[in-house]
């Protein structure tokens, strides 16, 4: 699929669910925000209570992602944190209290409709330490060796040049930054027919790397210890409602992915820059 293409669909999904948040409804069509019915399972009931409370609604309500990095991601008082691709800026609003007045979290993100609301829910947070971006994760609006921790909910996967996204994070990672980012992936043969559905690739599946792929095109971009933990496995079942309801066949989609998809939580580890023991040693 075109670059072009894939990257046009998704501003206008994530455009449309902005709008959605705006006219006060939820990121997902014709959801039930307090409960979740309606969702796509992948995006459901993510956030506890405990952290519901530290964000405005809004944010809350224009999550589209698949996990939660802040809470697996270990941030340190003053670092400095990026979210790629950061909607609303939920990820982003949590992580600028963890990482205090000291520290900065920046959120990235290519729609201007999510920027505006994640400009406002900015505002009614009342966060100082916080600043939205807007930018493609191809190519991050920052320098190099700037990022401590790079975090990222389930957009990674929608982008249709993953090693350039992988190197750009690379790129501003200081050396010793974390990558910790939740994201869809694949264990199994896939249909290609899956992978090459337009509306499936929004949805967080057709995009999906396989997890052994995953590892080696962050080892290839240069990253070490690249670890990725399942935190949800997606059954059929679970989703048959709302896939249903969207017009999938869903006797027929379930042999070809039932079980093959799960949100993960990725982690991996810029190397450090190692000391020099002799004159020629950094050469």
């Amino acid at each position: 699929m075109e670059t072009s293409s894939v990257k046009e669909i998704v501003k206008e999904k994530y455009g449309q669910a902005a709008l959605r948040v705006n006219d006060g409804g939820s990121s997902c069509c014709g959801a039930d925000a307090a409960g979740g019915t309606g969702c796509d399972p992948i995006t459901s009931n993510l956030y506890d209570n405990a952290q519901a409370q530290q964000i405005p609604e809004a944010a809350l309500l224009a999550s589209l992602g698949c996990g939660n990095p802040t809470a697996l991601a270990e941030l340190k008082t003053g670092e400095t944190v990026l979210d790629l691709g950061s909607g609303g800026g939920i990820d982003v609003l949590l992580s600028a209290r963890r990482v205090g007045p000291s520290g900065t979290a920046y959120g990235l993100d290519m729609t201007d409709e999510m920027l505006a609301l994640a400009n406002e829910n900015k505002r009614k947070a009342g966060a100082e330490n916080v600043e939205f971006l807007k930018g493609e994760i191809e190519s991050i609006p920052l320098p190099d060796n700037s990022v401590d921790v790079i975090i990222s909910n389930c957009v990674i996967n929608l982008s249709a040049d993953k090693d350039c996204v992988l190197r750009e994070a690379f790129r501003v990672l200081k050396p010793g930054g974390r990558f910790a980012v939740s994201d869809v992936v694949t264990r199994g043969e896939i249909n290609d027919e899956i992978r090459k559905s337009v509306l499936l690739w929004v949805g967080c599946i057709a995009g999906a790397l396989d997890e052994g792929e995953y590892r080696g095109r962050l080892s290839a971009a240069g990253f070490e210890q690249v670890s990725i933990e399942p935190t949800r496995i997606y059954r059929v079942e679970d989703a048959r409602e709302f896939l249903s309801s969207a017009g999938v066949d869903v006797e027929a989609l379930a042999p070809q992915v039932d079980g093959k998809f799960m949100s993960a939580f990725v982690r991996a580890v810029k190397p450090a820059v190692k000391a020099c023991c002799a004159p020629t040693c950094c050469n």
